[in-house]
């Protein structure tokens, strides 16, 4: 397969990504349960009448795609394909309590209709007026993975030239108390969290949403070359430098070819153990984790595709995210690894254009 071109970046996190200067910003946070993102002011691109009827998840959508399709000079793109994990979940329980409240009789189906996961997608293509290929994938926390390879293999069959490509997902309130009664967030006693050497379960949880134009040609604006991608579903621990091994040998690159590996480190002790396999293989990269700036989700890989983008077009790596004091004097490439909870595996091999 062909390998293509991420030709713009953009995204809305718990970090301020949308402004300039992003590495000298980053905040990390350690201290509560839940991190929310830093939201644009919408009605800069938004009308009134219709920010109040999307989902944050849309909001957040709407301007990260157009910051990106701005960003790589494109108007129309050929296809739309977002992942999501949880998709438009405030809509979704709205839709629910309005079943409970009304005894199941005389729903109106608006929430319900804003509900599915598509509607991202849909809203997107919507407001350009684009009614090319338009598709979601919901794959928990290998959504944007299935999204960038669907990509990767439309431009590689010439159906299409550039394709916009994003992530995202949304927290609501309930669906967190849920999560911390599953013990799937820290809980309070737990913090400040430890994402590297944690001994407790449970994750800080976040949202966000990012979005890159994926093109079959190299511009001036490029920040990266996407060349390949795995996901595996489950494995098990002593099978993860196998796995990333096996990849690298069908991409011809050895360990030591990799100049940054970033890592999905959630300070859940319970999965963390799978990084600290990889870590192992690469005693001589920068090893780099994210998830202390982003919160962990099902789509938090798209913040740390973002973050290599950056990495490789500006050719630093910011002191926050390292690991290891290992420090090349040139990035060529980057793999990201990430899981979630210990499944759906995936890695992405990042190369400067």
């Amino acid at each position: 397969m062909s390998a293509v071109y991420i030709n713009s970046a953009s995204c809305i996190s718990a970090q301020d990504t949308l402004k300039e200067n992003i590495f000298q910003n980053l905040v990390p946070e350690n201290t509560v349960q839940i991190v929310k993102a830093i939201e644009p002011k919408y009605k800069e691109f938004i009308p009134a009448a219709m920010i109040r009827r999307m989902s944050k998840t849309v909001k957040m959508s709407s301007v990260a795609s157009h910051y990106a399709l701005q960003e790589a000079g494109i108007s129309q793109p050929d296809a739309i394909i977002v992942g999501t994990g949880m998709g438009c979940s405030q809509d979704s329980e709205k839709f629910l309590k309005n079943v409970i409240d009304n005894h199941e009789e005389f729903l109106t189906p608006t929430f319900f209709i804003q509900s599915t996961h598509n509607t991202v997608a849909g809203q997107i293509a919507l407001a350009l007026q684009c009614h090319a290929y338009n598709f979601t994938y919901v794959n928990t926390s290998s959504s944007l993975e299935f999204s960038l390879l669907d990509a990767q293999l439309q431009i590689s069959d010439g159906e299409a030239e550039n394709i916009l490509v994003g992530s995202t997902d949304e927290q609501t309130d309930r669906t967190m108390e849920l999560y911390c009664l599953h013990n799937t967030i820290k809980k309070e006693r737990d913090l400040p969290a430890d994402y590297l050497t944690s001994t407790t379960n449970g994750v800080i949880w976040g949202e966000g949403a990012s979005f890159f134009v994926v093109g079959k040609n190299k511009t001036e604006n490029t920040y990266a070359k996407l060349s390949n991608i795995e996901i595996k579903n489950r494995i098990e621990i002593n099978e993860v430098q196998d796995f990333i091994q096996d990849f690298l040998t069908r991409n011809n690159f050895q360990s030591q070819d990799i100049d940054a590996v970033i890592l999905g480190f959630s300070g859940d002790a319970a999965s963390d153990g799978y990084y600290n396999e990889a870590m192992k293989l690469f005693p001589e990269s920068s090893l780099l984790y994210y998830k202390h700036l982003s919160g962990e989700f099902n789509t938090a890989s798209g913040f740390s595709v973002f973050m290599a983008c950056h990495i490789l077009k500006e050719q630093k790596i910011p002191e926050v995210m390292m690991i290891n004091p290992e420090k090349k004097e040139e990035v060529k490439n980057i793999l990201l690894y990430n899981h979630l909870a210990g499944c759906d595996h995936s890695l992405v091999l990042l190369e400067r254009a």
